[in-house]
């Protein structure tokens, strides 16, 4: 690549298919996928990149952002734009993780965790993955605990995205418990 960075590209082509398919002509189907031949021509001509380099930024992203089967691409989570993903209803392990700032944690003590501007709430499998993704985060940060088998046993179900991100409507305040407080 000449002018677009691997980064600047994922986050082109994570905007792409998480909230605007539509900036590139593109329609996704229920379960968020999408031609990739198509994709590809397109996120060409619109930032001048290569097929290569969209090839090595999928392949070699380390967050998994991106699930290529076949002839189809998308994102594997965080979309706002209606994506169902049902296909991939999971059964979560005993807990789940969360990484928010200390400033979040006050509202989120009331009101629980939220998707906000997606249609899920991201949680991880382990602390250092929730501890990363507070750390993208200024200010102290906050790890919570989900206790997601008890959350399964009064009805609240998970899924698990391509990229082993586990996904949940929102979770209840009383739900969650501080497992430690960065500074």
């Amino acid at each position: 690549m000449t002018t677009t960075s691997d980064t600047d590209l994922s986050k082109f082509m994570s905007y792409i298919l998480r909230h605007a398919p539509e900036e590139l002509g593109l329609a996704l189907d229920d379960a968020g996928w999408t031609d990739y031949d198509v994709f590809s021509q397109r996120v060409c001509e619109r930032i001048g990149v290569t097929d290569d380099d969209i090839i090595r930024v999928i392949s070699t992203n380390s967050k998994k952002r991106f699930t290529l089967d076949g002839s189809r691409i998308r994102a594997a989570q965080g979309h706002s734009v209606g994506v169902d993903l049902a296909a991939q209803v999971a059964a979560a392990t005993d807990v789940l993780y969360h990484g928010t700032t200390a400033e979040a944690w006050a509202s989120i003590q009331t009101a629980g965790l939220k998707p906000m501007d997606r249609t899920h709430v991201h949680l991880s499998a382990d602390l250092e993955t929730a501890r990363q993704v507070a750390g993208r985060r200024k200010g102290p940060h906050v790890l919570l605990m989900v206790p997601a088998r008890q959350m399964e046993a009064k009805g609240y179900s998970f899924l698990r995205a391509d990229n082993g991100v586990w996904l949940t409507a929102n979770v209840p305040a009383d739900f969650l418990s501080i497992v430690s407080e960065i500074a």
